[in-house]
C-alpha cells in the first residue's frame, strides 16, 4: 500500500538537531508515537504534549514518527450506529465511541500494522484507546498517560457509575491494555500509584516522568501581589476547566473585596458565556507572548478544574511565580506540593472556593513566598527534556 492509500496521517521523524546523538554505544531509539486526538506531532494535539515530548526525544537523538490512528469515515460511522443499536441510547458521547471495544481493537490493529509498514517495532501510545488488549504482534508497546479510567470515575458526579455494564466493560479493557504495555510512563506519581494499587501493574513497569508545559518562560521580575489580577485560562471546555465555578466564586468573593479583578483568557466565545459580569474581563484567545505577560502579572491562578488529570496551566502559573487556587483532586495536590504553592479546595463548591480566594488575597506576602517556592519546584522537577530523558533511559535499558 502506498502512502497515499493509507488511512493514516503519517509524518516522518522529528529530525534530531545536528549535535544530537544517542548515548555512547547505544542504538538509536526509533519509535512511532500515536494519539487518538490528532496528529501527535502537531502543536495543538492534546495540549501539545506529544509534540513537545517528541521534540525533546529528538534532541536526545531519537527518531519519532507519528501515526494518527484515524479510522476511515465509513468505519467510524459503522461503530457509531452499532453503539446506538446495542445501547439504544442517544445522544452519542464521544468518550463512549472512543472506548467502544470494537473501535478500540480496530484502532489498535491499524496502528500496529502501520508501524510494521514503516519498519518500526516500538510504539509510544499517549493513551490506552489505541493500545492492544492482546498483543503478541512483535511490537513493544509503551504508554504515556495522565490518568486512568478508575481515577476519572472517582470524581464523577452521580451515583451508581461503577455498577453499570458500560463501566465494567471499559474497566476490563483498561486492565487488558495495561497488561500488554512493556512499560508505562505517567505524568504524575498519583497515577503511578493507582496503576499499581488498583490495576495491579508491577511497580518496576511504571515510571512517573512528569511533563513539561507550554512556552511560558520563568519570571524573575517584580510582581504586585496586592493589586495583580486573578487569572483563569481555558482554550476549550469552559465548564469542565472550572470556568462556571470560578465566576460564581469570584462573584461571591467580590462582595467583600470589590477591588478584585478576574481576567479570563483562552477563547473569544467565553465573552458570550460570561456576559456582563462586574470585575471580569474576557480577553479571549492570546498569543503565547501575551499569555506569558498575563501570567507574569497575575497574583493568583483561579483554576478549579473539575476533572482535568494534570493541567499544564498549573505549571505555567507556577513558573511565573503565580500561586494556584483549585480543587484538591487529580494532579493539583502533587503539583502544588500538597498546598505549599497554592490553595486546595476539597469540593467544587462556589462558597468554599470564594472563602479560599478571600483567604489567598488577604496576604500578599504569603502569595509572594508561595510563588517563589512554586517556581523553584517547577524548575527542579518539570520539563519536557526531563520527561524525555526519563523515558529514553528506560528504552535504552531494554535494548542496550
Amino acid at each position: 500500500m502506498s502512502l497515499s492509500d493509507s488511512p493514516f496521517e503519517t509524518r516522518w521523524p522529528v529530525p534530531p538537531p545536528p549535535d544530537a546523538a544517542p548515548a555512547s554505544g547505544a542504538e538509536t531509539i526509533r519509535l512511532a508515537m500515536t494519539s487518538v486526538f490528532g496528529d501527535p506531532l502537531l502543536p495543538l494535539t492534546w495540549s501539545g504534549a506529544p509534540n513537545n515530548l517528541a521534540r525533546a526525544l529528538g534532541a536526545l537523538g531519537a527518531e519519532v514518527t507519528s501515526v494518527n490512528p484515524r479510522l476511515p469515515r465509513g468505519q467510524a460511522l459503522w461503530h457509531a450506529w452499532r453503539h446506538v443499536l446495542l445501547s439504544r441510547s442517544l445522544p452519542l458521547r464521544r468518550e463512549v465511541l472512543l472506548r467502544d471495544p470494537v473501535a478500540r481493537r480496530a484502532r489498535a490493529l491499524a496502528v500496529t500494522e502501520e508501524a510494521k509498514r514503516l519498519g518500526l517495532d516500538r510504539i509510544l501510545h499517549t493513551g490506552t484507546l489505541d493500545l492492544p488488549g492482546n498483543a503478541g504482534d512483535g511490537i513493544d508497546h509503551y504508554l504515556y498517560c495522565d490518568h486512568t479510567w478508575d481515577l476519572a470515575m472517582q470524581v464523577r458526579s452521580g451515583e451508581g457509575h461503577r455498577e453499570t455494564r458500560e463501566y465494567r466493560r471499559f474497566e476490563e479493557l483498561e486492565h487488558q491494555a495495561y497488561d500488554q504495555a512493556s512499560h508505562i510512563f505517567t505524568f504524575g506519581r498519583y497515577v503511578r500509584d493507582n496503576l499499581i494499587g488498583h490495576y495491579g501493574v508491577a511497580p518496576e513497569r511504571v515510571t512517573a516522568v512528569g511533563s513539561g508545559f507550554g512556552q511560558i518562560r520563568p519570571y524573575t521580575g517584580l510582581k504586585d501581589y496586592a493589586r495583580g489580577p486573578l487569572v483563569f485560562v481555558a482554550k476549550h471546555l469552559f465548564a469542565e476547566k472550572g470556568g462556571n465555578l470560578a465566576v460564581k466564586a469570584f462573584r461571591i468573593a467580590r462582595r467583600q473585596r470589590p477591588n478584585l479583578r478576574l481576567i479570563i483568557a483562552g477563547h473569544d466565545r467565553w465573552r458570550d458565556l460570561v456576559g456582563d459580569e462586574p470585575g471580569v474581563h474576557v480577553v479571549g484567545r492570546l498569543s503565547w507572548d501575551a499569555l506569558e505577560e498575563l501570567m507574569h502579572s497575575a497574583s493568583l491562578l483561579l483554576q478549579p478544574m473539575l476533572n482535568d488529570p494534570w493541567g499544564q496551566v498549573y505549571l505555567e502559573a507556577l513558573i511565573s511565580r503565580t500561586p494556584v487556587a483549585g480543587l484538591e483532586r487529580n494532579g493539583l495536590p502533587e503539583i502544588t506540593g500538597g498546598g505549599r504553592y497554592g490553595f486546595l479546595v476539597p469540593q467544587p463548591d462556589p462558597v468554599m472556593l470564594a472563602e479560599t480566594l478571600l483567604d489567598a488575597v488577604s496576604d500578599p506576602d504569603r502569595l509572594a513566598g508561595m510563588g517563589a517556592a512554586g517556581q523553584r519546584h517547577v524548575v527542579a522537577n518539570y520539563s519536557w527534556p526531563r520527561a524525555a530523558e526519563a523515558i529514553a533511559s528506560v528504552l535504552r535499558a531494554e535494548r542496550p
